[in-house]
């Protein structure tokens, strides 16, 4: 397990999968395992520890993954993901945070949390 001083790396799911060019939303389930699949293969410059936040269709996608920690949204993923990250800095005050998304509503919601935002296109770019 990678320990508290590493990097956590958020990911936004939907907002992911559904930034696919090639059609991966429309299997949300299918596309979730696909992109959890390849997390698992990611190789960052640092120890970084990695959640994944799954809403909707692609909860059906929820299992087991080396390294991964699987958040499943109750409702919202937007505030699963700011409930994570809050939860985070209040651990670790000083832990380096990334979250993948492009929803500029959450990103507002997370800009207090000083906080590195990415794009989907960021995290692609590593596991394509």
């Amino acid at each position: 397990m990678v320990g508290m001083t590493s990097r956590l790396l958020v990911v936004d799911a939907a907002n992911v999968v559904g930034s696919r060019p090639d059609g991966w939303w429309r299997d949300r389930p299918g596309a979730a395992r696909r992109l959890l699949t390849q997390l698992t293969e990611l190789r960052l410059d640092e120890p970084t520890a990695i959640v994944v936040i799954l809403e909707g269709a692609a909860k059906a996608a929820a299992a087991a993954y080396k390294g991964i920690a699987v958040v499943l949204a109750p409702a919202s993923g937007d505030d699963t993901i700011v409930d994570t990250v809050t939860a985070a800095r209040a651990a670790a005050p000083t832990r380096p945070i990334t979250v993948v998304t492009a929803d500029r509503g959450l990103r507002a919601r997370l800009e207090p949390h000083n906080i590195t935002i990415v794009g989907p296109r960021w995290l692609l770019d590593r596991i394509d």
